[in-house]
């Protein structure tokens, strides 16, 4: 982070020797970390994601098949936590980086209402893990790689401010400070305060003072700034739920109230129920390839720029802007993916909300280590979890928006308009169109095209015109009638 934004925690200490084997394995030291704060970061990680056990199987759960079927609400939980747990372990262990991995939103939406209403689940999750073994494959040839480092710096800092305008939003939209209008048709408004135009209601309130706390930690550089307000708040939700007349729903899908029995069995009913090329019988051989190639596009561009953001805020690029280690880091990114599928979870990928982590001063994959075996834990104690409601973890996603844009402003190029175009659009696109791949999507095609007009063509990467190529033909799909 820049001076401003290292403000989120106390400041980061000098490299110091490594201290035992925790130390050596992770490079806490060598990084500028600390045993501590990487543990504060995880528990920070985990409580801002934690949401996707609730969201997850209601997203999956509420469609069906071909065939009428519905996958089973309990499986999906443990289908969910596991793959969470499994890749988010993987990715702190080996990949070493503070990023943690779950079921990712759009993607689910897409198994959900695009490939399980035309074949069997078995074969849409088997569609799921061709695009984890697609990717995967690209890692390994290094082709992803060269696609990542063919993106420009200054666009690089577009999609991380553009990471922490979307990660601000998905925090108003998650606590319910603001909402989309139902009949948008009669207004040019799109969202609202609230849910009905105005600030009310008791869980609302937990979140601006959850802001504010937040804030306010942060301004007085208080170690442990996001963890705190993410406790302190839950506790003021769980009394107010108590005493308060609130109605059905108010504070959404998690319900901050001691559970009656914390402990619940897990059901792997749902693991391993795949077929890799079923699906391809049901929608024909071309249809099935698109298929595969919009999960992956979706897969590959959100990983890409979350791993991009998160990993320019840790302070984990070098002197060039570039990842070292990046394809373990893409690797693990592919093995997610084709994990979800096996596990009828949806495809996992990287979660923005790891730069709560990331902002409570986590560097390494321990963080990372901590969040997946709170996932673990998750399995056995789902109640406990899912106690923790939006409106006191979504305050950290305000803070780390900020902190992410503060950070990031000063290093675009705003005076070559060839760079400060795309990465003012990928800037914005990402949160009006609610999608950080739609964000990578546009940038790079403005880029292409900037640089074409301005006579500096030869000055982009093959690479990249090959990304511009591909997101044009996508977004033409819906035009060629092949969706």
């Amino acid at each position: 982070m820049s001076s401003s934004a290292t403000a989120t925690v106390d400041q980061p200490p000098m490299p110091q020797p490594p201290h035992g084997f925790i130390d050596r394995y992770f490079k806490i030291s060598e990084r500028g970390s600390t045993v501590a704060r990487e543990i504060r970061g995880g528990f920070a990680t985990f409580f801002a994601m934690a949401y996707i056990i609730v969201l997850n199987p209601i997203i999956l759960g509420s469609a069906e098949d071909m065939y009428g079927h519905q996958l089973d609400g309990g499986q999906l939980v443990t289908a969910t936590v596991l793959t969470a747990a499994f890749s988010t372990l993987l990715m702190g262990v080996i990949g070493n980086v503070p990023i943690a991995l779950a079921a990712g939103l759009g993607v689910n939406t897409v198994v959900a209402l695009q490939l399980a209403p035309r074949m069997s689940w078995a074969d849409a999750m088997g569609m799921v893990v061709l695009a984890g073994i697609v990717v995967m494959l690209l890692v390994a040839t290094g082709l992803r790689e060269r696609v990542m480092n063919a993106v420009p710096r200054s666009l690089r800092k577009g999609i991380a401010m553009g990471i922490g305008l979307f990660v601000l939003l998905v925090g108003l939209v998650d606590s319910g400070f603001v909402s989309r209008i139902p009949d948008a048709a009669h207004t040019t408004v799109p969202l609202q305060l609230g849910s009905d135009g105005h600030l009310n209601g008791w869980p609302v309130l937990v979140f601006i003072l959850g802001t504010l706390l937040t804030l306010g930690l942060i301004v007085r550089k208080v170690p442990g700034a996001i963890l705190l307000s993410i406790v302190a708040m839950t506790v003021v939700a769980l009394v107010i739920d108590a005493v308060a007349d609130l109605p059905a729903g108010a504070w959404g899908l998690t319900v901050p109230e001691w559970p009656g029995n914390p402990v619940s069995s897990p059901d792997f009913g749902l693991i391993g129920e795949v077929s890799l090329f079923g699906g391809f019988g049901k929608v024909g051989y071309l249809t099935g390839i698109l298929f595969v190639f919009t999960v992956l596009l979706s897969c590959f561009f959100d990983a890409m720029g979350t791993i991009l953001g998160v990993g320019d805020e840790a302070k984990l690029m070098d002197k060039d802007g570039n990842f070292p280690g990046i394809n373990k880091v893409l690797l693990i990114d592919g093995v997610a993916v084709a994990a979800g599928g096996a596990s009828s979870s949806s495809a996992s990928t990287c979660f923005v909300e790891s730069t709560a982590g990331v902002g409570e001063g986590a560097r390494t994959g321990l963080a990372s280590v901590v969040s997946g075996l709170l996932f673990t834990v998750a399995l056995f104690l789902t109640p406990l979890a899912t106690m923790v409601p939006s409106q006191a973890a979504t305050p950290a996603l305000i803070a780390v928006g900020f902190l992410i844009l503060a950070g990031n402003v000063r290093d675009v190029d705003w005076g070559d308009y060839t760079l400060a175009i795309p990465a003012f659009l990928a800037m914005l696109m990402m949160p009006l169109t609610y999608s950080i791949t739609n964000g990578i999507g546009i940038g790079c095609i403005a880029f292409s095209l900037m640089r074409l007009v301005a006579g500096r063509g030869k000055e982009v990467p093959v690479a990249m015109y090959v990304v511009s190529a591909v997101f044009v033909f996508y977004y033409a799909m819906p035009a060629l009638g092949l969706t």
